[in-house]
């Protein structure tokens, strides 16, 4: 880390980061408090208040408002103490990984959200997985102490056993449930003291000289007290101390307690983002990587929203600009195109509210509405030809056939699913052979989604039924070689919106024939998003 030169000021202060979490951890609720400490909005806790006000400001889309579920991530930007914070919210339900998984390649760390009764789950596993694929630094909140809550060391252990990842306690508990009193912040030596009374209110903090100041005495009973004194000891002397450059690589995490509801211990957290968290990190890219220091601007698509305002029919690509200083009204070279391209109206997001971004730097997350020109993987540079790597695409595990429910309509519904795979809501197949397309997904709430989403924006009824495949999975191979495979093969043949070659399978027996029938044909299950 530290043989790279200086960033500028303005690149320095940016902290860019997602929020990762099993579904019902508490992720909405710690993203609203972020925007509250913030400045961005006024008063936390919309997400349980009624009617129109329990929209959470992260959540836009009309299913998410009626299911209380994150289904697409937004970026949020907003200043906090000296730092900008550009904040990534990603999908929590399972069925969204791979939206999910893009939305990491757009971050330099991650806020891992864990729930103090239910400890590592399924979801956060696999979450954690991919951010340990990209040695993603990674910060751990353990949230709802103020419920009944598993042993604090067993917490510990469990994060270690099953993450394999070192755990450094940056504030301990003290008390759980009912008698959860407050942390005792351990980089600090303050005592911190939650406020029951008020949620939206920040306890105080008590300044104090070590765990034998008598004036703990005055805050915590003496059993308690008695308690914390007893674990801090153990943990200093059983678990590392914090050690920056390890939390750096993505090989030690730094673990905060609190109750995100209650307002308590966000605002210790926000404050660990500041001072530990990573400053904006080179992007990789073909054939040299970008340095977010570099003075051109660059940047690369990791997200398109289609409909994000259902009054127009916009695509927004979210941005992550990769170096320089980006000013509005810049042009900047469609690498895929090769062509240039007018960026005057980006936008900045405060939460679901948006507005012109006059300017923005490396580490920044920026809106650009187009028309479609902008797919997922592309990238933006001053000219030169750079291609940001590593942003994948998967091969779908479930398939289903989709028609529209009005014949006459069926141009419509090519539109429809064309804006989807674009946006990587679904995959999209066009068989070679017969009519109608196949849509792939990774889990069956997306179907729902879809389904819903084509009603609303296009007002088109559809219907999604089984389909004779079970999975899809990309060709690719010498040429003469490919078009001697898909006359051989024409039944189970389609092409996805890029046109690329897409061989269908019903069963692992196809994918064992074709190995054993075209030794010089690759099947793959990933492609990268760009061409």
């Amino acid at each position: 880390m530290s043989n790279r030169p200086a960033l500028p000021a303005e690149i320095a202060r940016r902290r860019t980061f997602a929020i990762i979490s099993h579904p019902d951890a508490g992720k909405t609720t710690l993203t609203e408090k972020f925007l509250l400490y913030g400045g961005a909005i006024q008063m936390a806790g919309q997400v349980r208040a009624k009617g129109e006000a329990r929209r959470t400001r992260s959540d836009f889309m009309q299913m998410e408002k009626d299911r209380g579920i994150s289904v697409s991530a937004s970026a949020m930007s907003f200043d906090y103490q000296k730092f900008r914070f550009n904040l990534v919210d990603t999908p929590g339900h399972s069925d969204f990984s791979e939206d999910t998984y893009r939305t990491l390649t757009a971050v330099d760390a991650a806020i891992m959200v864990i729930d103090g009764a239910k400890g590592v789950e399924s979801q956060t596993q696999k979450l954690f997985e991919v951010c340990r694929m990209r040695d993603l630094p990674i910060l751990t909140f353990c949230n709802k102490m103020d419920r009944e809550s598993r042993d604090t060391f067993d917490i510990i252990d469990e994060i270690q056993e099953n993450l394999a990842i070192d755990v450094t306690p940056a504030s301990w508990p003290i008390g759980m449930g009912r008698d959860f009193l407050g942390c005792y912040d351990l980089l600090r030596d303050r005592l911190e003291l939650m406020d029951r009374a008020d949620r939206n209110k920040v306890a105080e903090s008590v300044k104090i000289e070590g765990l034998d100041d008598p004036k703990l005495a005055e805050h915590i009973p003496a059993g308690m007290l008695a308690t914390l004194r007893e674990e801090v000891e153990m943990a200093r002397a059983l678990l590392p101390p914090l050690d920056i450059d390890a939390m750096h690589e993505g090989t030690m995490t730094p673990i905060w307690f609190g109750s995100a509801i209650n307002s308590f211990g966000v605002r210790e957290l926000m404050d660990g983002i500041g001072v530990y968290g990573p400053e904006p990190q080179p992007t990789p890219a073909e054939p040299r990587q970008i340095a977010p220091e570099e003075s051109k601007v660059s940047g690369f698509v990791f997200k398109v929203q289609a409909n994000m305002d259902p009054k127009h029919r916009d695509r927004v690509a979210f941005v992550r600009m990769s170096s320089g200083h980006f000013e509005r009204g810049m042009k900047l070279t469609h690498v895929r195109s090769k062509k240039p391209m007018a960026i005057s109206n980006p936008v900045l997001f405060l939460a679901s509210d948006r507005e012109l971004a006059e300017e923005a730097w490396a580490g920044d997350i920026i809106g650009i509405p187009n028309h479609g020109q902008l797919r997922i993987g592309d990238t933006l540079t001053e000219g030169e030809m750079l291609k940001v790597t590593g942003i994948p695409s998967f091969a779908p595990e479930l398939l289903q056939t989709v028609r529209a429910g009005d014949p006459m309509k069926a141009k419509h519904l090519e539109k429809a699913l064309m804006q989807f795979a674009e946006e990587g809501a679904a995959k999209v197949f066009k068989p070679a052979f017969g009519s109608g397309f196949i849509v792939g997904v990774v889990g069956a709430l997306q179907f729902e989604v879809l389904a819903s989403r084509i009603e609303q924006e296009y007002g088109l009824p559809v219907r999604f039924d089984a389909s004779q495949f079970t999975s899809a999975r990309w060709v690719s191979g010498p040429k003469a070689k490919v078009e001697a495979f898909i006359a051989a093969n024409k039944q189970h043949i389609s092409y996805d919106n890029d046109g690329d070659v897409v061989y269908m399978t019903r069963l692992q027996w196809d994918i064992d024939r074709v190995g054993r029938d075209h030794p010089d044909i690759a099947l793959t299950a990933t492609k990268e998003m760009m061409v």
